[in-house]
């Protein structure tokens, strides 16, 4: 059976979830404060997380962030915010996708379905590693390099340059990349892809790269040039 934890200090909407998610065959965890949250998150293997922004104790963007330094367990950030701020910084700190309030159980476990598939998709794909000029990367272990210095980047961040990169100087319009990166079950916009363009490349361009770069097709989106 696949684990979820549903965090989110609301009691009557973790027992409605709870209820939801263990009819679908889930064994469910549950945790009220964000202290709470990410001490199970650390002891336990989840397949998925359903995580509140709005905590006592610790956020949600901060309990995020910590599970990031140590697990791609995928993460659903649910708030009651809908502001493009919330959603962008809640994908930047590396949630997979952002649920806002008030929402029914039912799209919520579809949310959850339709992100445990893009993940096995994912995991099931032939090739995890990828070398070009000085860019690696490695997607089993979500670690980048440059020239071999490591380079920190989120996971969406990861995901994002190993579509570019595995489709060099292809141009990917912001639609596709939105759709390959958070699927067609996402309600974002393309200010998301931009958003996530820009702090990867401010990361990458810490380290000299001549060979390649990421490039802006102005009004079409985005490709991964390489350089004779």
């Amino acid at each position: 059976m696949q684990k979820l934890l549903i965090a989110d200090d609301n009691k009557q909407i973790v027992s409605i979830l709870e209820a939801y998610a263990k009819k679908e065959g889930f064994t469910v965890t549950t945790a009220f404060d964000g202290n709470d949250a990410l001490a199970k998150a650390t002891a336990n293997a989840f397949d998925i997380i359903l995580l509140d922004v709005m905590m006592p104790e610790k956020d949600g963007f901060l309990v995020c962030r910590e599970i990031r330094k140590n697990s791609m367990v995928p993460i659903i950030m649910v708030t009651a915010r809908s502001e493009d701020f919330d959603r962008i910084m809640g994908l930047d700190n590396g949630a997979d996708d952002y649920i806002v309030k008030p929402f029914s159980p039912g799209e919520v476990m579809a949310r959850i379905r339709a992100v445990l598939r893009r993940i096995n998709k994912a995991d099931h794909a032939a090739v995890e590693y990828l070398s070009l000029g000085s860019l690696t990367v490695n997607l089993d272990e979500y670690i980048t390099k440059i020239n071999e210095t490591t380079i920190g980047l989120t996971k969406k961040e990861t995901e994002l340059l190993w579509i570019l990169a595995t489709n060099k100087n292809k141009v990917f319009t912001r639609e596709q990349l939105l759709n390959s990166l958070w699927g067609y079950d996402y309600y974002g916009d393309n200010r998301t892809v931009d958003s996530h363009i820009k702090r990867l490349r401010s990361k990458l361009d810490e380290m000299p790269h001549p060979d390649w770069e990421i490039k802006t097709i102005w009004g079409v989106g985005y490709k991964l040039e390489v350089h004779s």
